[in-house]
């Protein structure tokens, strides 16, 4: 390694000290070093201990468009690099450098490989020892070719180092625009922090003392940024100002009045409404302004007297004859330690600039407030410490405990919904094991039934007036099935599948409830009245069949509980062949009736042929002995398909009588409906 250009030998600088780990570098490595090394820190004359050196950027930045360019650049000299060791200093922090190589070699194709405290570029993998969470904000006004005034002020944000500000690392650029590389805030902005009253409570966690001490971290930042070569922010506000994973409020957005545009806000002073520009005056009133937020813990410049941003800047650059325009405190209410902030921030907006306190006096009044608590309270620091440490504790309990009982109540809303779309061992199941095993029922009993006429009443409504319908005869169904020990399988249309007997199996009691279940439904149906179609009845037809059947839950999108079997068709088709507001009944459901102790009661309806079955001896359910229902009058079978070909004209000849006769209550074919020999009508 060629060593003559390090004129001084045992200097601390990145350059000398180099050199000793270059030697070593083939036994850590266990290989010998062939290829090119290069320094990460100064190296040359240009020596870190060199007088009055002035450094826009650091080493590290001068070495990387060199490194990169020289990495692709190929000739008869040089060949192609496919490995590099890049050394780093443990505690040298060059973050810069590092997030440089990083974008660079991400878009290059080119990742690194740990080596204990070596980089090395290859093609394979990517694992770093350390990291560090950095935020970047768009440089708007800039295209990365800094002028001479701004790389001067770039060279002094750099040079910032305070505990209340936010540490800045460089520059970056990208193909859409360059960003400032800035520390970052864990619990985001300060104005984050205040509206989010639930992990930061009002009276347990950000009470006064702790609303104290955010002003005096922002005092004491402000204060050392005033008496720095930077002197002025220019943009301070709330959201200028982030909080830490400690709770330690720092000051970011500084050093770029040469880059970034003042703003005209809430924050901005008066003066500087009028007149553009900046200064530290102004600089007291924006903390003022924020300090304000801070001890209301209210939107920006609170105040009852108006609420809309615009109104409130038009007062303040223009206050006219009445006092100045500035926001609410709450003088009247204050204790004696809050009137001393009061008075204090009160000042800080002063509409005069000279009157204003600067922020070393602001620093040292708030200094003062804060030790005066402590001396009040009779306790020490450490007091202090561990009553806060015991408020946060038992507020994180509150806050453990207030987030749980939402999360079972959000639970419990969606099994509810589950429970509505799936029966209860079915989502238990999906829950547990995420499949539900397919399970056969030896008899169950199920229920179909569908509107009359149902296409024609379709052709002459709207859709949402079918959506209403559909739900209104729906709602009415599902409210009676509430009483039954049945499940409601599905909805098709104006078909209504019901079924009982699975997924839990109760004996002989599914022919029982699914016999009282469509009676009830029958009896609902002779009272219900169309809301787009007053007056005209609506007819169903119900089938009922028993017999064994399989269920399941089939699919992955949109889970349903499915029946499958014969028993499922043969009902169906009891449904088809049956009559308008009758409850068609087959033998084994009969059968199943006989063997219990209700006394059902029925009529033999004859041989009927079932699509797929052959003739079958069916039934028609009449009624139950000792129940009183109030069934609709059926047609007769001879009327049935008339009624089926007149659907149309009487609910045109409907709707021209209602056009046309608003005395009268209803249709005159209604009113012939209401006669003792309804087959007449028909």
């Amino acid at each position: 390694v060629e060593t003559t250009l390090y004129t001084n030998k045992g200097c601390q600088s990145s350059t000398c000290e180099v050199v000793e780990t270059v030697k070593n570098l083939t036994v850590s490595v266990t290989q010998q070093s062939l290829m090119p090394i290069i320094s990460a820190g100064s190296f040359a004359p240009s020596c870190d201990y060199k007088d009055n050196l002035t450094r826009i950027l650091p080493p590290a930045r001068k070495i990387s468009t060199f490194f990169t360019m020289f990495w692709n650049f190929t000739d008869n000299i040089k060949p192609v690099w496919s490995t590099a060791i890049l050394y780093k200093k443990p505690e040298n922090t060059d973050n810069c450098f590092w997030l440089f190589f990083v974008n660079y070699f991400r878009h290059s194709c080119v990742t690194f490989e740990c080596l204990d405290n070596y980089r090395k570029a290859g093609s394979k993998s990517v694992l770093f020892s350390w990291f560090q969470i950095v935020i970047l904000k768009e440089l708007k006004h800039t295209d990365g070719n800094f002028n001479e005034s701004q790389r001067i002020e770039l060279n002094l944000r750099l040079q910032i180092d305070y505990y209340n500000l936010t540490k800045f690392y460089g520059t970056v650029k990208y193909d859409h625009g360059v960003f400032g590389v800035f520390e970052y805030g864990e619990r985001g902005s300060l104005r984050y922090v205040l509206n989010d009253r639930i992990s930061y409570p009002e009276e347990t966690f950000m009470d006064w003392e702790f609303k104290i001490s955010v002003m005096y971290d922002i005092a004491k930042g402000m204060s050392y940024l005033h008496s720095s070569d930077i002197q002025v922010h220019g943009r301070l506000k709330s959201t200028n100002c982030v909080v830490d994973n400690r709770m330690v409020v720092k000051i970011t957005d500084f050093g770029c009045n040469t880059i970034l545009n003042p703003s005209r806000d809430l924050w901005t002073a008066p003066e500087h409404l009028r007149r553009q520009g900046i200064s530290q005056k102004g600089d007291v009133y924006s903390f003022a302004i924020t300090a304000q937020e801070i001890v209301l813990r209210k939107n920006t410049f609170y105040t009852e007297a108006c609420s809309h941003r615009a109104e409130k800047l038009s007062r303040v650059q223009f206050p006219g004859i009445t006092p100045h325009f500035r926001p609410d405190l709450n003088f009247e209410t204050a204790d004696e330690k809050e009137l001393e902030v009061y008075m204090l921030i009160k000042n800080c907006w002063d509409e005069d600039p000279e009157r204003r306190p600067d922020f070393k006096k602001i620093e040292s009044s708030l200094g003062k407030i804060f030790s005066n608590l402590h001396k009040q309270a009779n306790e020490s620091y450490m007091d202090n410490l561990i009553r806060r440490l015991q408020m946060y504790s038992r507020n994180l309990e509150h806050l453990v405990e207030e987030r749980t009982a939402l999360y079972k109540a959000e639970r419990d809303r969606a099994d509810f919904l589950n429970f509505m779309l799936l029966p209860g061992p079915v989502v238990r199941s999906l829950k547990e094991t995420g499949i539900v095993e397919p399970e056969l029922f030896e008899e169950v009993t199920v229920y179909f039934s569908d509107i009359v006429g149902f296409t024609t009443l379709c052709q002459y409504s709207t859709p949402m007036e079918v959506v209403d319908m559909l739900n209104d005869i729906y709602k009415g169904f599902d409210r009676i099935l509430d009483h039954h020990d049945v499940y409601k399988v599905e909805t098709i249309g104006d078909a209504y599948m019901v079924a009982s007997g699975l997924p839990w199996r109760n004996g002989n009691r599914h022919a029982v409830d699914i016999s009282r279940m469509a009676l009830d439904i029958l009896e609902f149906m002779g009272t219900f009245q169309l809301r787009h179609l007053p007056g005209l009845p609506v007819w169903i037809r119900i089938g009922i069949h028993s017999g064994p059947c399989a269920a399941g839950v089939v699919g992955i999108k949109m889970p349903r509980y499915c029946l499958f079997g014969d028993t499922v068709n043969t009902a169906s088709r009891m449904e088809s062949t049956g009559h308008p507001l009758r409850i068609h009944v087959s033998q084994p459901t009969i059968n199943i009736l006989q063997r219990t102790d209700c006394k059902f009661e029925y009529e033999k309806r004859g041989e009927t042929y079932l699509k797929g079955k052959g003739s079958e001896l069916t039934y028609w359910l009449t009624g139950e002995t000792g129940e009183d229902y109030n069934l609709p009058t059926p047609p007769t079978a001879e009327n049935c398909q008339r009624l089926q070909q007149d659907l149309a004209q009487m609910i045109q000849e409907g709707e021209q009588g209602w056009e046309g006769d608003t005395n009268d209550d209803q249709p005159e074919y209604l009113h012939l409906a209401t006669i003792d020999n309804f087959s007449t009508f028909l």
